[in-house]
């Protein structure tokens, strides 16, 4: 159930779940199934009632930031690779990271040169701990994908899996063009969304990590810069 302003009921977020029902259906079963939707209006609020299946499997976590140990069934992992590699092949329209928002972030909270995004995919938007289930795999919460930099949403569960370093190894041992060329975007501008939460009193304890993890996306850049040939 959600409500807006009738003037605002519309937009990415309010018609997320509805457009994710008609892109991916139910994700090969690793998705609950939108099956209905009713619209309401009344006093100038629009109200949407949204039925889907029932969640037959727990949240891994009732936090987005993973704080307790994690022990996944042997087949979790390749589950996981394989759903997001359906959503990145999806094609859309819908956008889940601006250029803009790349431009202004990046430099503000890392210091250094918005990155180039060298490829965009489709993305989940929100893949986080509590948007993951248990032992069989559920992607919840579809309200914000869209198009964003490639690899944006492996980045995103590394991001929120820095307070177990096993499992933040696990994500990378996963996905193993994290920490490439590929991905800087993506991880640069997760850490700017990240620390910008930081910054308003929010994910406190993600901020010592996050830092640890600008200062190497911070020597890649400048690995990654030409160098001014010096003539003597």
């Amino acid at each position: 159930m959600t409500s807006a302003p009738t003037d605002k009921a519309h937009g990415k977020l309010w018609e997320g779940a509805e457009t994710a029902q008609q892109a991916f259906a139910d994700l090969g079963g690793h998705r609950p199934a939108l099956l209905a939707i009713h619209d309401a209006t009344g006093d100038g609020t629009a109200y949407r009632a949204e039925l889907s299946d029932h969640l037959d499997q727990p949240v891994i976590s009732g936090d987005p930031i993973l704080r307790d140990r994690l022990e996944l069934p042997d087949g979790w992992w390749p589950a996981l690779e394989g759903a997001l590699e359906k959503v990145a092949a999806t094609t859309t329209d819908r956008v889940a990271v601006r250029q803009a928002y790349i431009d202004r972030a990046v430099p503000t909270f890392l210091g250094i040169p918005a990155p180039p995004v060298s490829h965009w995919s489709t993305v989940h938007g929100d893949l986080h701990w509590a948007n993951l289930t248990a032992p069989e795999l559920r992607l919840l919460d579809w309200e914000a994908w869209g198009q964003g930099p490639w690899g944006y949403d492996q980045a995103t569960l590394y991001a929120y899996s820095l307070l177990r370093p096993d499992v933040a190894d696990r994500v990378r041992d996963a996905f193993p063009f994290l920490g490439t060329t590929q991905t800087h975007a993506a991880e640069a501008v997760v850490c700017a969304e990240l620390l910008q939460t930081v910054s308003r009193g929010t994910n406190l304890d993600l901020a010592g990590p996050l830092h640890k993890w600008v200062d190497q996306l911070r020597d890649r850049t400048s690995a990654a810069r030409p160098r001014t040939p010096r003539f003597l």
